[in-house]
């Protein structure tokens, strides 16, 4: 399936898996909403398990469905996918297997989850730059490159060509946040060493659904150090003991995933790709487009970009004050405030935003 083009109306298609949303939710960057049948499954799952019935088998059918979604999403092999709960801890895989002595280049301005694993072991050298400039910062002695696609302050997107350019020149490994990006921005993981993606923004997904992407070459750069039962070829058939034989692929590296977030995840990963991922952006960015220009025609300037994040640095105190008394729900990340539009968004969400400012 070409997971970019749409498979069925979709605006009739969104309608129907956001109509009892609350208008007003510009808050993607932050938190996404469930479509209604990632609701329903979790309502599923936390009905039997209460009534004394969990659906193990289903459960794990779910994390199944969830890697292939995610996989045929992206495009790439699902055995090129491992499962992880939070960005940080897969960083801190990568993290942990570099050499004492590797330099890392990371932007200036990053999420805390991409620099922070990095910055917490004394013995890497960690040098930031910025955004603009990771490429030409990349140097001989760079043993890897890590940057978000998309910038959670303020959606600016990253020259991940020009950075993957630059790293491969001089052998140095990239890696790439993509929680702020994939949904919206196509990205080939296939391009990049490690690929890391926490779904409960741009993927509509519950909190602890996160997903690891290891290029075939990357694999012996990491350590199964970190390896439990989950990562085992056959994980119900040796829980016990040391592992007698880890899985192939990427799945060697999994973390035993949270059952009900992928759960969730399974689903709404469906929905995404039900619509596809062209058809997702051009609906996002063209909302987004929407309320810059509009911003733009108040005297509001925010910051240029090809993204649905939405960043008015530094505005007057009156904004954040009209946006919240008209209902509409935003984040003030670094002094600014960040609107950000997705599935749940409409051209209504925008102009309420917009008169709310006039």
């Amino acid at each position: 399936m070409d997971a970019t083009a749409p498979t069925t109306d979709f605006q009739d298609l969104l309608a129907a898996e956001y109509a009892g949303v609350v208008p007003g939710w510009l808050n993607t960057a932050t938190h996404g909403l469930p479509p209604a049948r990632t609701a329903a499954a979790l309502r599923r799952a936390l009905d039997s398990w209460a009534a004394g019935r969990p659906d193990l088998d289903g459960y794990e059918e779910a994390v199944a469905a969830a890697r292939s979604g995610y996989a045929r999403l992206v495009g790439v092999d699902a055995a090129r996918v491992a499962l992880a709960s939070t960005v940080a801890g897969a960083v801190g895989l990568v993290a942990a297997a570099l050499p004492a002595g590797a330099e890392v280049l990371a932007y200036e301005g990053d999420f805390s989850s991409v620099v922070q694993p990095f910055a917490g072991r004394a013995d890497l050298r960690l040098r930031l730059a910025p955004l603009e400039a990771i490429a030409d910062q990349v140097r001989p002695s760079t043993a890897l490159v890590a940057v978000s696609a998309a910038q959670s302050a303020d959606g600016r997107v990253a020259d991940l060509p020009a950075i993957r350019a630059a790293a491969a020149a001089v052998g140095a490994r990239t890696l790439v946040d993509g929680t702020q990006a994939v949904g919206w921005l196509p990205i080939d993981p296939g391009q990049y060493d490690f690929t890391i993606t926490h779904g409960y923004k741009w993927l509509v997904s519950p909190h602890g659904a996160c997903f690891l992407t290891v290029a075939e070459h990357a694999e012996q750069a990491l350590s199964p150090a970190f390896a439990g039962w989950y990562a085992a070829e056959d994980p119900w058939a040796g829980t016990y003991g040391p592992v007698a034989r880890l899985a192939p692929g990427a799945r060697r590296f999994d973390a035993r995933p949270a059952y009900l977030p992928f759960v969730g995840a399974a689903a709404s990963l469906s929905l995404l790709l039900d619509l596809g991922v062209a058809a997702v952006r051009a609906h996002d960015l063209a909302l987004a487009a929407r309320l810059r220009t509009g911003l733009a025609s108040l005297g509001l300037a925010c910051l240029p970009g090809d993204s649905p994040i939405v960043s008015l640095p530094s505005p007057p105190p009156w904004v954040p004050e009209r946006l919240t008394a008209a209902g509409i729900r935003f984040s003030t990340p670094a002094d600014s405030v960040r609107l950000s539009p997705h599935l749940h968004s409409t051209q209504a969400d925008i102009d309420t935003a917009l008169n709310a400012l006039s």
